[in-house]
């Protein structure tokens, strides 16, 4: 390619985000998807994970199947094996393809009242069994692995969290509804026959009459039961239960029959939990369990003596204390984990909604509850300042935030891959204590048309919206609790795979691609401004690909210009460069997946010194060895060693000089997301100036207002030359 000798222009617009000269190409780049998406241009046509079919009933299939996983079992059971069943096979990928196409397309319905409209469309499959038929066939016949398979479809949209994970709740809680009534059936029944058993050996038992009904009619004329209860009942007791114990019994056995946390085996149950448990904000969700609490209590109260008076184990001198001061406040987190879980779906517009502040407090407090939160912008966020702080901390966040609370179990993902996950989704929906789901849907304003399935994948591809979980109940160290699995190269920086091309000269070319955070950026529109192709006339050699710009040295990196690879509507490739604003939230979120790689034992700093140390050790292990008598006999007259003398009291520095409190740093990381070259963690993960000269009085200015206890001084400029030093003393005040 041609090697121009002046590239000024792309180095004022990396440096300023401004086009100037003729360095650019006329190309819409709202227009354009990073490289690596070429293949998917016709996603419909292509079998994925998407739609699925959120099953109605519990059974063996889950919560969720995938369209193209009921196709296949089909086809497995209905298509004849080799040439025969090759016509019907066709048919039925066709089938399915339509389908996808039609959920895609915003069609909303069951995959019976789909999979019907889409089999007139197409036709009938073939001379043996109509297409439409398939369906019902396979559903009606008892035994089949499809029989199960009855529920609405979702596509890969906004609403599909909510509906998937509704759904996987629902699963849950109608198993823990037949666990529960299996148990309380079982404790009604016994107490019932401690009743009956009594009532039999008292004087109303032995009546004739009762006597009667005892043996049954069939012998009426055998017996004499006036006589036989004149004998049996001359020593029967009135009520052979003591009053105490019967007034217990009917109290506990009346609280069972009467409860309503769960309802009813049968139909209507789905619809009656869904009503009672499951909350589109965090307010009404805490208001209406703690309203329940005295219920709550009553019931486990009643489970519990009824458990100790079926095995006869209740004594009265020790119980009766317990059991008249239990209330509310009696409850512990195994007594909560018998009750239904609470299910709290925030919608995406109302993450900063006054009644979801409290969000955190409701996770810390141990209540049984499972909690989506939609991110719904993650581009918007990444710029400080400029970020949206719900519940107190940048949404996107939220999910890193919620492990530090302990004691839960935490998931964050793209919605892409949520069907992949539907294991660990189905972990935190049935774990006792609180669960919290944060799941990114994809971009609400996707360039080059890309569907919400693609943005939202490649969020976690690019570290944008990696996905891990924290599961406090599987383990005791991080090792055991913490996942970043399902990240492709977790323990690379970026995700990497191979890149297949023709050249100018249509000869292949096959090299590995890394797809970064400004690959992510490039699939919104509205970050355009970021972004400026560059004419294949005008490539250089000072240009490098993001991610080998980012690991240069600051010195080298500032005489390079990054770029990224891009297809347009024709799939020609093309070079973007991208300006320093978006380089920088780039750097920031590698900054951010580091310590997620930390968090999983991946390049852990703590081991990676403790190896430092060891090596070091074992080199100079010999040198230690060897014959040190001399060096260790005393010198005669040689005066004692001085005490060493205490270590000043740190004073602070003049007001012209920046400082940090660092004892008083929460390790909360902003300053390092701004510039982890001028500002560093000591071995307390608490923050210091590191480089003052490494950025610049704005970005000391920006980290003191983004330090979330204000320990950050900026001090005076050093630079009487940086641009709008005026308005930055003035932002400084506040923190001299």
């Amino acid at each position: 390619m041609d090697v121009p000798t002046k590239h000024q222009e792309h180095q004022i617009f990396h440096m300023t985000g401004r086009r100037a000269g003729e360095g650019f190409a006329a190309v819409d780049i709202a227009a354009l998807r990073p490289a690596m998406l070429a293949p998917y241009r016709e996603l419909n046509r292509l079998r994925h994970d998407y739609p699925l079919v959120l099953i109605d009933e519990p059974g063996g299939e889950g919560f969720a199947l995938s369209l193209s996983t009921v196709v296949n079992q089909l086809l497995q059971k209905l298509a004849p094996r080799g040439i025969e069943g090759e016509r019907l096979r066709k048919h039925m990928l066709s089938l399915e393809r339509e389908i996808r196409t039609r959920v895609a397309n915003g069609a909303k319905g069951s995959l019976a009242d789909l999979w019907s409209a889409a089999a007139k469309r197409l036709g009938p499959g073939g001379d043996e069994m109509s297409v439409a038929d398939m369906l019902t066939h396979a559903t009606a016949s008892p035994g089949d692995a499809a029989q199960d398979v009855r529920g609405l479809l979702a596509g890969c949209d906004e609403d599909l969290p909510a509906k998937l994970l509704r759904q996987a709740w629902l699963h849950a809680q109608l198993e823990k509804s037949r666990e529960f009534r299996a148990r309380v059936h079982a404790l009604m029944r016994k107490l019932s026959d401690i009743k009956r058993a009594a009532w039999v050996h008292s004087q109303a038992g032995q009546q004739p009459q009762a006597l009667q009904a005892a043996v049954g009619s069939g012998h009426r004329d055998v017996f004499d039961f006036d006589a036989m209860s004149r004998l049996v009942a001359r020593r029967a007791p009135v009520d052979e239960l003591p009053a105490a114990r019967r007034e217990r019994i009917e109290w506990a056995l009346g609280v069972l029959v009467r409860q309503t946390f769960y309802p009813p085996a049968g139909a209507g149950g789905s619809e009656a939990l869904t009503a009672s448990y499951a909350f589109d904000q965090c307010a009404a969700a805490m208001e209406t369990f703690r309203n329940r609490l005295p219920a709550v209590a009553e019931l486990i109260k009643a489970i519990a003596l009824a458990e100790l008076e079926v095995v006869g184990h209740y004594v009265e001198a020790e119980h009766d204390a317990v059991f008249e001061r239990y209330d509310a406040h009696s409850l512990t987190a195994d007594d909560l984990a018998v009750m239904p879980d609470y299910l709290v779906c925030i919608p995406a517009a109302r993450n900063e909604a006054p009644e979801n502040a409290p969000l955190l407090d409701m996770l810390s407090s141990g209540m049984p509850v499972k909690v989506l939160v939609q991110v719904s912008d993650l581009l918007e966020e990444a710029s400080i300042g400029t970020g949206h702080f719900a519940f107190g901390v940048r949404s996107a966040r939220l999910a890193t935030t919620a492990m530090g609370l302990g004691g839960m179990f935490v998931m964050q993902s793209a919605s892409s891959a949520l069907y992949a996950l539907r294991a660990r989704v189905a972990r935190g929906m049935a774990c006792r204590g609180p669960s919290l789901f944060t799941i990114y849907a994809g971009s609400p304003f996707p360039a080059a048309g890309l569907p919400r399935y693609l943005t939202a994948a490649v969020a976690a591809e690019s570290r944008a919206f990696p996905t891990f979980t924290y599961d406090a109940a599987a383990g005791a160290n991080w090792a055991e609790r913490f996942s970043l699995e399902n990240n492709r190269n977790a323990d690379a920086d970026w995700a990497l795979e191979p890149f297949e091309y023709a050249n100018e000269t249509l000869q292949r070319v096959i090299e590995k691609a890394a797809f970064t955070y400004a690959d992510f950026a490039l699939c919104d529109s509205r970050h355009a401004a970021h972004f400026a192709v560059v004419p294949r006339e005008r490539w250089h050699d000072g240009m490098l690909p993001v991610a080998d710009w980012l690991a240069l040295p600051e010195g080298q990196a500032a005489s390079r210009i990054p770029y990224l690879l891009a297809v347009d509507n024709e799939d020609r490739l093309h070079r973007v460069i991208v300006d320093a604003a978006m380089m920088q939230a780039t750097r920031r979120c590698l900054l951010l997946w580091h310590r997620l790689q930390e968090h999983a034992g991946i390049h852990d700093s703590h081991t990676e010194r403790a190896l430092a140390r060891e090596r070091a050790e074992r080199a100079a292990q010999p040198a230690a060895e060897a014959p040190a008598a001399a060096a260790a006999a005393p010198v005669k007259g040689a005066a004692a060693p001085a005490a060493p003398e205490p270590a000043p009291a740190e004073d602070k520095p003049p007001s012209d000089e920046a400082w940090i409190e660092t004892s008083r740093c929460p390790s909360c990381n902003e300053c390092q997301l701004i510039n982890d070259r001028m500002f560093g963690y000591n071995d307390n993960k608490q923050a210091y100036i590191k480089d003052i000269n490494a950025g610049t009085y704005a970005q000391m200015v920006e980290a003191a207002e983004a330090c979330q206890v204000a320990i950050i001084h900026p001090g005076k400029p050093r630079n009487p030359k940086e641009p709008g030093l005026e308005a930055l003393i003035e932002r400084a005040k506040p923190f001299m």
